[in-house]
């Protein structure tokens, strides 16, 4: 792998001794996002129904009544990372985001695996995701047989992949408008669900598993490695506040709106995330029967089954939500999934192919289309291979976003180094937050994956390690596999040797609504 080494290298980049490119516009459509769509486009993208009824069962199971302070503990991180984003998005607003930023900083060796990190992520739990939606919408249907159909829920799963991929290659707007209908469904959910509870509880109908407690909120009360553990999949369930930013380009004022909608939706999940928490452990208790939430028999899917015991004759809007939702989250995974692929193929890190947008939509088509397919064949086989693998895949997820997180808070230290000390804001904002922000997601990543070495850890196992290790550790060699070989291509060396993307590269976003399309690109 030469290009490491060259003399246009990383040192090359760093010293941003390559010409400045002056801004134009990639072909993506401008201005067309607000804070609003932009601050619900990353609520849906984290889809908090179908999230919590994923992961809050995991969280339990790994941490006890210390789930509530494992959910602020990963709440803390993400928005330590948000800000980085944020400083990164003022001053680089671009649909690669990561890719971009991290290529700034550090070359393109740590550029492109964050990139490979961002698709990475969003193939896998493309998987997770739509299963349980195509899982969802058959129980609703007759006695709820249907849903234990796998070639029923499979094949239904790969058309909605095809339906999200159809929504996500028009208009960005579409996207927008079709994500207010389902995150308003999704919290009329939640707050039925919380309301039935706990009018319950006060009519004494409805008799607490737990009583409520402060101690919940107390991390030394937690054993290290579990907590360690239920803050890595708490991850998961945060990421994508950061789809806002990869729409930047097509958002009203792309340098300031899209980083708070970031801080914005993060901290209403949050909220949303502890109070549900609350509420349900509080029904269900944490035990491994039963409706406990420790309950390996219904750890994947916690919420079908107590709806009818907590809305009775209203328990199917609570599966309607949660179909919803993660119907949602797979149109929202491929937006800035499809958009980084779209920047690496810009910049040349990527066949030019994936660099081309929609001549009518101005949305990137190829790049779109391909995550289709491929999340469309992953989820196929993984389905087909091991249902308990495919639940191992939220973990797995977390590690390669927790990888691309951690590299971009380091990177905005670097990239911002030259002004971090000319103000009290820079150095809070540009090398504090972020600098503890990358060392803490560091910490967690590093001591999970230690413990995922254990074959006992998680469900799976195969060559004498956990199913969620060896997924990741698969997924990134196959990833350095395709860096190494796209380095070698005539096309794409202009990335690897620092020239068509480094600290000195302009941002190619548009500063008015209507400059001229680059040909070129």
């Amino acid at each position: 792998m030469e290009f490491f080494f060259t003399p246009t290298g990383l040192e090359t980049l760093l010293s941003a001794t390559a010409p400045h490119s002056q801004p134009h516009d990639k072909g993506l459509a401008s201005d067309r996002l607000g804070l609003a769509s932009s601050t619900v486009v990353g609520l849906a993208s984290t889809a908090p129904l179908y999230s919590l009824a994923a992961t809050i069962g995991f969280v339990v199971m790994a941490v006890g009544v210390q789930a509530p302070i494992a959910l602020i503990i990963a709440f803390v991180i993400m928005l330590l990372t948000a800000f980085a984003y944020k400083e990164f998005n003022t001053a680089v607003p671009d649909a690669g985001t990561s890719f971009t930023w991290v290529t700034k900083a550090f070359g393109p060796v740590w550029g492109w695996l964050s990139g490979w990190g961002v698709l990475v992520a969003g193939v896998i739990i493309m998987a997770n995701q739509i299963e349980i939606a195509a899982r969802y919408l058959w129980l609703m249907l007759g006695d709820g047989s249907l849903a234990d159909n796998k070639h029923l829920v499979t094949g239904t799963g790969v058309l909605l992949i095809a339906f999200t991929t159809w929504i996500s290659h028009r208009h960005v707007e579409a996207g927008a408008y079709t994500q207010w209908g389902l995150i308003i469904i999704q919290y009329l959910a939640i707050g039925i669900l919380l309301v039935g509870i706990v009018s319950a509880f006060i009519s004494g109908s409805l008799t607490p598993a737990l009583d409520f407690s402060w101690s919940w909120f107390n991390p030394f009360a937690a054993d290290f490695n579990g907590l360690l553990q239920a803050v890595l999949i708490a991850i998961f369930i945060y990421w994508g506040w950061d789809t806002s930013l990869s729409l930047s380009e097509e958002t009203k004022n792309p340098h300031k709106t899209p980083g708070q909608a970031a801080i914005l939706s993060s901290s209403l999940l949050v909220l949303t995330y502890v109070a549900v928490t609350v509420i349900i452990m509080m029904y269900a208790g944490v035990g491994d029967t039963g409706i406990g939430l420790a309950n390996e028999e219904i750890v994947d899917d916690v919420f079908f089954a107590f709806k009818d015991a907590t809305l009775g004759s209203l328990g199917w809007v609570l599966v309607l939500a949660v179909a919803v939702s993660a119907l949602a989250t797979c149109q929202t995974t491929i937006l800035p999934t499809a958009r980084s692929v779209f920047a690496m193929g810009v910049y040349k890190a990527l066949p030019p192919n994936f660099a081309k947008t929609h001549p009518v939509f101005r949305t990137p088509e190829p790049a779109t289309m391909i995550m289709g397919i491929v999340s469309a064949v992953f989820y196929a086989g993984m389905s087909y291979i091991s249902t308990n693998m495919l639940a191992d895949t939220v973990e797995a997820t977390s590690l390669a976003v927790g990888f691309y997180y951690c590299v971009t808070c380091f990177a905005c230290v670097r990239y911002f180094k030259g002004d971090i000390f000319t103000s009290t804001r820079n150095i809070i904002n540009r090398l504090m937050l972020p600098l503890v922000g990358g060392v803490l997601m560091l910490f967690v990543l590093v001591f999970s994956m230690i413990n995922m070495v254990n074959p006992e850890y998680g469900m799976t196992q195969a060559f004498g390690v956990s199913g969620v290790f060896l997924t990741a550790v698969v997924a990134f060699g196959i990833g350095g596999i395709v860096m190494v070989f796209c380095s070698r291509q005539e096309s794409m060396r202009p990335f690897f040797r620092g020239e068509s993307l480094n600290m000195s590269t302009g941002v190619k976003v548009p500063e008015t609504e209507d400059l001229p399309l680059d040909p070129k690109i």
